[in-house]
């Protein structure tokens, strides 16, 4: 059997596409190991991420079709941003991360913000949501260089309302606040225990979720070309 040929250049082109997408950046920051980073601590973290896979959060989350919850909060300025305001405008990208020490999420904003113009292309807006207190958020956003809303969700609440929150084992909370101290981020009276997934959500302009990303495992995230190109069919689609 002859299968046709594939020129050099495209062959490279796709290489380079597969070697520059979110999936792999990850999957090579997934493959550094610090000196801190013992086979016990890597061991505890493999069952954290086993324990949020079996907690179901996943499956309890807000999902496609449902009603978006509408929620207010404050950008990094101190600035009012809320979901249906927004959503006058076109479709709505909603998406979590943990935290400036989380060295995933800055890879995954930093990816985000470069798709960001083919993202803004569609009519659409792209919103971070995160845990950490405003100051942090705007260390966050000024280390990436991000020109999207980081909104501070305190406490987790919109997280919860969506469905998003789970417990920390214990082992994985020893080894953050070892490491991080998330009370630094998140503020005195924040829980050290509990997390939002990293999930991504496309809210169309009637408030219902067209699109959703949730996955148990931190180190997967969103394709940011998955979404653009989700955005871009709805668009040919409303014409």
């Amino acid at each position: 059997m002859k299968f046709p040929l594939i020129p050099l250049t495209a062959l490279a082109l796709c290489t380079s596409s597969q070697a520059d997408s979110l999936s792999a950046q990850l999957e090579k920051r997934a493959a550094q190991s610090s000196p801190k980073i013992t086979p016990e601590i890597k061991a505890e973290f493999r069952q954290g991420i086993e324990a949020v896979k079996q907690s179901g959060v996943t499956v309890k989350a807000k999902q496609v079709g449902d009603q978006a919850p509408d929620f207010t909060l404050t950008n990094a300025t101190g600035k009012k941003i809320t979901l249906s305001e927004q959503l006058k405008d076109g479709p709505v990208v909603l998406t979590w991360y943990r935290g400036g020490w989380c060295p995933y999420c800055n890879i995954t904003l930093a990816a985000l913000q470069k798709e960001l113009p083919a993202i803004t292309a569609t009519g659409a807006s792209l919103l971070a949501l995160t845990p950490e207190l405003p100051d942090k958020s705007l260390s966050t956003k000024e280390k990436n260089a991000l020109s999207f809303e980081v909104l501070s969700d305190l406490n987790n609440q919109v997280a919860s309302q969506y469905g998003l929150l789970f417990k920390l084992t214990p082992d994985v909370e020893k080894r953050y606040a070892q490491f991080f101290d998330l009370k630094k981020f998140n503020g005195a009276n924040a829980d050290t225990d509990t997390l939002p997934l990293a999930a991504t959500y496309i809210i169309g302009q009637d408030g219902k979720i067209l699109w959703a990303f949730l996955h148990h495992d931190y180190r997967k995230r969103a394709e940011p070309s998955e979404i653009s190109s989700f955005l871009e069919k709805l668009k040919d689609q409303n014409k």
